[in-house]
């Protein structure tokens, strides 16, 4: 019973202190955001009094919105183990700025950070005999935020910068640069959306070993460059889910005056999902060669070469963290390219 008492004391303590730890985040959060806008006014008034272009006013909502909602999300994903104390903190900068930016990339910030959150808890013991560095959530360091988010990051502060922080339709004869980095930003949140779902429930929903990419071998689960038609179709729809709530970020939060004269904007669905899908194609290949992966005494994958480990695939040149950066990379560079080129004919 003392035992018990006890358990029930930590569980009650445990809750109080988040709950503090909530109210302290909001009452950091206003004033914060309040001061950026005062800041932002500051700036605009000084700016325009020496003869600059206009200065964009970000609204005071979106300063609030900026801070609260990576405020929020950081705590959920500390919380769920989904991240570290480090990436939380990390996560909270990249929040901050697509948040600032442009809705769109909020939304679709907000459903690949959940819906990957989920992935990552999905039938933790089937992964757990397979995986060698399994943590239970996943629960990504800040150097795992940055590879993952840096890209999107960047696209961000560049949108901020060249455009402001607004809403705009896809349109690359009217809107060019703002289209072209929103849709960097598609591609680089649907290709980490792609990857996430496809390695985390690719594996564990596909009953029978993958192919390595390369050769088409079968090869043990979790092994890097590792390919199955479940973690293949995974990948695609995790990227059409990022492509549905961009698009419907659009038609919600844009001014209805710019998306009414502006181009069909569905294939914006279609380009998350080929995203997602070329997205963790290209990390694949990456995988299979530039990736170690061997098996243990024990049966699981391992990244590192020794006497007891028999090799399977892949050369020692890249960690699993690098090829997330590259793959993102590409794909912020690859879907706004493909859609500047292609959308009439999509």
């Amino acid at each position: 019973m003392k035992n018990k008492a006890t358990k029930e004391d930590k569980t009650k303590k445990g809750l109080q202190n988040d709950h503090v730890l909530s109210v302290l985040s909001i009452a950091v959060a206003i004033p914060l955001s309040m001061s950026f806008w005062i800041i932002n006014i500051i700036y605009s008034k000084i700016f325009q009094s020496e003869g600059f272009d206009e200065i964009t006013l970000i609204s005071p909502g979106r300063w609030l919105a900026a801070c609260i909602i990576p405020i929020l999300v950081a705590f959920y994903g500390y919380r769920r183990k989904t991240l570290s104390l480090s990436g939380a903190l990390l996560a909270l900068v990249v929040g901050f700025v697509l948040v600032l930016s442009n809705y769109c990339f909020m939304m679709t910030l907000l459903i690949f950070f959940l819906s990957s959150s989920k992935a990552s808890h999905f039938r933790p013991h089937l992964k757990k005999k397979f995986e060698e560095d399994f943590k239970a959530g996943g629960e990504r360091t800040w150097v795992q935020v940055l590879c993952n988010g840096g890209m999107a990051t960047q696209l961000g502060i560049l949108y901020l910068i060249d455009v402001g922080s607004s809403e705009r339709p896809i349109d690359f004869v009217k809107d060019y640069r703002a289209s072209w980095l929103s849709m960097g930003v598609l591609g680089v949140l649907a290709c980490c959306n792609g990857d996430t779902w496809a390695s985390e429930l690719g594996t564990v929903l596909s009953k029978s070993d993958p192919y390595l990419i390369t050769s088409f071998k079968k090869v043990p689960k979790g092994t890097n460059g590792g390919i199955s038609f479940i973690g293949t179709v995974l990948s695609t729809l995790a990227g059409i889910v990022i492509g549905v709530a961009h698009y419907l970020s659009i038609l919600y939060f844009a001014d209805r005056t710019t998306w009414m004269y502006a181009p069909p904007q569905w294939p914006i669905i279609v380009y998350g999902g080929l995203g997602g899908l070329i997205g963790s194609m290209i990390d694949s290949i990456m995988g299979a060669t530039l990736q170690y992966s061997g098996i243990d005494k024990d049966g699981k994958i391992v990244s590192h070469s020794s006497v007891s480990v028999k090799h399977i695939s892949g050369k020692n040149i890249l960690d699993n963290n690098s090829v997330n950066l590259i793959s993102t990379v590409v794909m912020g560079l690859l879907i706004p390219t493909l859609s500047k080129n292609f959308w009439p004919l999509v």
